[in-house]
């Protein structure tokens, strides 16, 4: 029987990108979230103690709460990766010239595509996803005890007077807005480092592959994907723990009481963290980090690389 062109499952590019995104960002949060966690926990500053006043912690009190925080994150993971591989996606297919006629394009041209693309990816994500993570990191290092909700709640107080004072100073939706936006400035200076590193890499190992192995026609299979995903993002993870400390001291950082706001300021952080508790602070945490984003890339670009191909498969119509 003839058969008819073969057609794509989704034939919107948009579309493809938004699902693609969405489903990789709900899959790596869901699954690793105890690694980031743990990562939160050995971030925060440490409270000086002596020897006998020190808190001793059993294993149970140590993983308790592993999971605090989680629903902030699901609703903000979705819309954040799907917001990035929109722009990042539309990016490259706005600069780059169409697959049949890629080789006209140059090395440099290509890097610094993916670069640009992937930096505009990850302002669009931020704006969805700081807000969850200002609820979930604090949900995390344990305060308002480990939930969510009451987090959440303790930062929408904030368009309302102090009771204490009767005072309207410094409140508002502004201030709320002000709250959850908390740490924007430094999430965005530490992620776009990051996603240029990673997604580069990433790019141009999956670009090696197709080149190398021409019957895949393009399409690098989600396994292979996963593989690069994960050396892309355990290097980047690396070299960029100075900031995400930073980032996770900012977000963490208590406000002020009464009427004034307190502005945390990132020089100060960054002041704090070398005169208190040495240059090796910057690099706390850097073990789940790594060990997180690595698994994390090959969970979250295998499964972006496999809801792609998924649904740009083509589905045979057959002539009855």
């Amino acid at each position: 029987m003839p058969t008819q062109p073969e057609e794509p499952l989704v034939s919107s590019l948009w579309t493809r990108s938004l699902i693609s995104g969405a489903i990789a960002g709900l899959t790596v949060d869901c699954s690793l979230y105890p690694l980031d966690t743990i990562k939160t926990r050995l971030q925060k500053a440490r409270v000086p103690s002596t020897p006998s006043t020190a808190p001793k912690l059993s294993l149970r009190q140590t993983i308790r709460g592993i999971y605090a925080g989680l629903p902030s994150v699901l609703f903000g993971s979705a819309p954040s990766a799907a917001s990035f591989f929109i722009v990042y996606d539309g990016v490259k297919r706005y600069l780059l010239p169409p697959p049949e006629k890629e080789k006209e394009a140059s090395r440099s041209h290509v890097i610094l595509t993916h670069s640009l693309a992937s930096s505009l990816g990850e302002i669009a994500a931020c704006a969805v996803r700081v807000p969850t993570e200002v609820v979930k990191q604090r949900a995390q290092a344990g305060l308002f005890g480990g939930s969510s909700l009451r987090a959440l709640t303790d930062i929408l107080s904030l368009r309302k007077p102090d009771p204490s004072s009767g005072s309207i100073a410094g409140r508002g939706y502004g201030r709320v807005v002000s709250e959850l936006y908390r740490g924007a400035g430094i999430t965005i200076a530490r992620e776009i480092p990051f996603t240029v590193l990673q997604f580069t890499t990433w790019e141009s190992m999956k670009e090696g592959y197709a080149k190398r192995y021409p019957e895949c026609q393009g399409q690098v299979p989600a396994s292979t994907s996963a593989v690069f995903g994960s050396i892309a993002g355990a290097f980047s993870a690396g070299l960029t723990t100075p900031l995400d400390v930073v980032k996770t001291r900012v977000m963490l950082a208590r406000r002020t009481d009464g009427d004034g706001e307190a502005k945390v300021r990132v020089r100060d952080v960054v002041r704090g963290i070398a005169r208190d508790e040495g240059f090796g602070a910057f690099w706390r945490g850097i073990g789940p980090r790594v060990a997180w984003i690595g698994i994390g890339g090959a969970v979250f670009l295998g499964s972006y690389q496999w809801a792609w191909n998924r649904l740009e498969g083509a589905k045979e119509r057959n002539d009855v």
